[in-house]
């Protein structure tokens, strides 16, 4: 099968999106599959060129996907600067074929991987990843055209996937999933780059800390994730735990106000900020930590307590949102509800005093794992595609092979001398 897949970001941006569809495109791979990842234009400063590279052996498109305004009336110069991209995409399609699209996390990817299905008759798979709660921007708030575009993605995709029940429901109640059509499928961590303690140290710029009893959390640093409650329940045991730090592991629009925080606090000697980390130096905090946060205000899923889960860490996640769904309350993590402070510093406290109970919820973790071990999951995607293949549009199929077959013998055929 032949398979695309739209992330709404990819390498060298870091993040979930950008993990799990990295993974999932080489676990197909594995499995026999021709995938590609046809993924935005990298927005940071790289050396990644914008047009057609290789990562991990899958070919790579970029294209650069024009932002929906957030008036639906405004589409027009949309449609213009647009129209260049779709074109590529015609022609990517001619090119390789696919059986199928897949959107992974909703964006102005899946607006362009809309309008691509209604013109070919490709089928579309939609898997939601909590975008339509934890955008950054809050997008699907603000912008008619997004909420408008995504209803229109969600009524033409054969299947619809969410990261959670929880996504579902608001894909249900916001955006004209038909109740009980969308799929869970849950994420997952990449197995590698794990070791012992010993084995993986720590990042440089934390090495300092070695040897020293750390509270752990990652993602990106904005106001949904949650930081700044952990930091005031923090503050509530620093003076029965004088020898435990905070590390604050990721980069985001609310860096600087959380420094500003922990400074007001008193804590600056105590939070570290490392910044935007690697996929080893992730792998690396997570092993040494004593314990890990997740002290999300919401969250859909939180594929970084699977990460730590890997490492073999104590977790502590959000009890509003996904986390519930598939962490079961003091056996493999402990649950809360982060808005209250207090309740989020005594669970850290417990895990921090008890070396029995966090070395039990730490295996329990580690085994728990194993669930989401990625042959499993690569198996519900491809059940999924073939379930989406079988209502491919066949006339438009035919079109789309018939230009590849012009292509083929245009590029195979001896090209005249000028006279």
């Amino acid at each position: 099968m032949r398979i695309a897949l739209l992330p709404s970001q990819y390498f060298p941006s870091l993040g979930g999106v950008e993990e799990l569809t990295r993974n999932l495109a080489a676990n197909l791979s594995k499995s026999g599959d021709e995938v590609e990842v046809w993924a935005p234009a990298p927005e940071i400063e790289t050396d990644t060129p914008t047009g057609t590279e290789h990562l991990d052996g899958i070919r790579v498109r970029r294209f650069r996907y024009a932002l929906p305004r957030a008036d639906p009336a405004s589409l027009a110069p949309l449609l213009v600067e647009g129209l260049p991209t779709l074109g590529a995409m015609l022609r990517a399609v001619v090119d390789f074929q696919p059986d199928v699209i897949n959107v992974q996390c909703f964006g102005p990817n899946g607006v362009y991987a809309t309008a691509l299905s209604m013109l070919t008759g490709l089928p579309l798979v939609v898997s939601l990843q909590g975008e339509t709660l934890m955008d950054d921007s809050d997008i699907y708030t603000i912008s008619a055209t997004m909420r408008a575009s995504l209803r229109a993605g969600i009524g033409q995709a054969k299947r619809v996937t969410g990261c959670s029940a929880f996504t579902l429901r608001d894909a249900e109640a916001r955006f004209g999933l038909a109740p009980g059509a969308g799929q869970v499928i849950f994420n997952d961590a990449n197995p590698d780059l794990i070791g012992t303690r010993e084995e993986m140290g720590l990042p440089d710029c934390l090495e300092f800390l070695a040897g020293t009893r750390y509270v752990a959390c990652l993602g990106r640093v904005v106001d949904n994730k949650g930081f700044d409650l952990l930091l005031d329940a923090f503050n509530l045991i620093r003076s029965d735990h004088p020898g435990v730090h905070l590390v604050v592991g990721g980069s985001g629009s609310k860096l600087e106000d959380l420094r500003r925080l922990a400074g007001r606090l008193g804590l600056s000697d105590r939070v570290h900020f490392p910044g935007r980390l690697s996929r080893y130096e992730v792998a690396q905090v997570l092993t040494s930590a004593t314990v890990f946060v997740m002290p999300s205000r919401l969250e859909p899923f939180g594929i970084v307590v699977l990460e730590a889960w890997r490492a073999g860490t104590a977790v502590i996640a959000t009890s509003i949102g996904g986390p519930p769904e598939f962490v079961s309350d003091g056996a493999d993590g402990l649950l809360v509800d982060p808005h209250d402070t207090r309740q989020l510093a005594d669970a850290l406290a417990r895990l921090l005093d008890d070396d029995e109970l966090r070395q039990r919820i730490a295996l329990a973790g580690k085994v728990r794992f194993r669930d989401f071990e990625w042959p499993t999951l690569t198996f519900e995607y491809r059940k999924l595609y073939s379930g989406a293949v079988s209502a491919r549009h066949p006339l438009r199929s035919r079109l789309i092979r018939a230009a590849a077959r012009r292509k083929h013998s245009t590029d195979q055929s001896p090209r005249r001398k000028s006279s």
